[in-house]
């Protein structure tokens, strides 16, 4: 394992150091939104670190604040984080090849670290190694600094009743279309893109939060004639 960090090169450090930042930032945010509506200390953080989805928490909060039942919440966070079922079968791949081929408990914990942003650094690696690497350097990182920041933002909560006030969901927007931008290149994903972004803003005001993003992946199924084509 030590050689596998060797070989995280320094623009996929820079790039994971600013994911961390900003999914601490909005961890933050969800820690303030979870303590304002009566979630204690303890309870925002094991959801932090068992549910690890900011998304899906988020929606479960806000169910749970709204006089919803818990079987509600759990339900509509699980449908949310279903999504992680397209980046769990693209890290799936190099989680089982290669020197350092994972197995047993570290493919669970692997599982548990897919997300937007560990599969999206990875996926822009030049190699298996550097890919695998990538992975697991980005999704620890986020796995310790999610929780971190609901911690911290569970504190906050009795001085800072409204987030929104402070900003600081917009970081982890910006971060992810940094992410996206050079694999925009490409005409058939750049065409996805458009297809989801056209979906998701059209059916954003008749979804449940959250929704919408999930709806969007449909546009790859859209897209599979054309890469076809390419091949």
């Amino acid at each position: 394992m030590r050689s596998l960090w060797r070989t995280v090169d320094r623009d996929t450090v820079r790039v994971s150091v600013l994911i961390w930042l900003s999914v601490a930032i909005v961890g933050v945010s969800y820690g303030v939104t979870a303590g304002s509506v009566g979630f204690s200390l303890w309870q925002l953080s094991a959801l932090a670190v068992l549910v690890l989805g900011a998304s899906s928490e988020f929606l479960f909060i806000g169910i749970i604040a709204a006089g919803g039942s818990a079987a509600a919440a759990v339900v509509a966070g699980l449908l949310i984080n279903s999504r992680n079922f397209a980046y769990g079968m693209s890290a799936g791949p190099f989680l089982g090849r290669g020197r350092y081929r994972d197995s047993g408990w570290r493919r669970m914990v692997g599982a548990h670290l897919v997300n937007d942003e560990s599969v999206a650094v990875a996926m822009a690696q030049g190699s298996v190694e550097r890919t695998r690497a990538a992975f697991w350097f980005c999704g620890i990182g986020i796995a310790v600094s999610w929780p971190i920041g609901a911690l911290l933002g569970g504190l906050l909560g009795s001085v800072v009743r409204d987030p929104g006030a402070l900003g600081l969901d917009a970081a982890f927007p910006a971060v992810i279309l940094a992410l996206v931008l050079p694999a925009l290149k490409e005409k058939v994903t750049l065409l996805a893109a458009l297809i989801g972004a056209a979906v998701a803003v059209a059916t954003s005001p008749f979804l449940p939060p959250g929704t919408a993003p999930l709806v969007a992946l449909l546009s790859i199924a859209v897209t599979i004639p054309f890469r076809e084509k390419v091949r």
